[in-house]
């Protein structure tokens, strides 16, 4: 089987990393039709980056404009206090154990961790 969905799990707090990267290639990977489902997780420190910087927000609206689905761990936004803020963004908040091991065994699937 083909792999034709990307998972990225972004968990990094660096701001630079999240420019460069999940961010950066998250906007593209569906226009550009390299992958056919794309879906960007948000996990750890990188929830507090998600819920206070205004032009990481910004970033992820435009992402999710093009198709690219998003969640974050429910506990972490839990534990930075970042629940609602994300929420206002159109990010599902959600136990996000389930569907990283959901993608590790579908053969359909790549992972990225970041």
């Amino acid at each position: 089987m083909k792999k034709n969905k990307l998972l990225i799990v972004w968990s990094s707090q660096d701001r630079e990393v999240a420019m460069k990267l999940p961010l950066l290639y998250g906007s593209v990977i569906l226009e550009r039709a390299y992958w056919e489902e794309a879906h960007l997780m948000i996990w750890g420190p990188s929830i507090k980056l998600a819920a206070q910087d205004p032009e990481i927000q910004e970033r992820l609206k435009q992402i999710q404009a093009t198709g690219v689905t998003m969640s974050a761990c429910i506990v972490c936004t839990d534990d930075y206090g970042a629940t609602e803020a994300l929420k206002e963004l159109g990010i599902e908040n959600t136990h996000t154990g389930e569907m990283l091991t959901h993608c590790l065994k579908d053969e359909s699937w790549a992972v990225m961790t970041i």
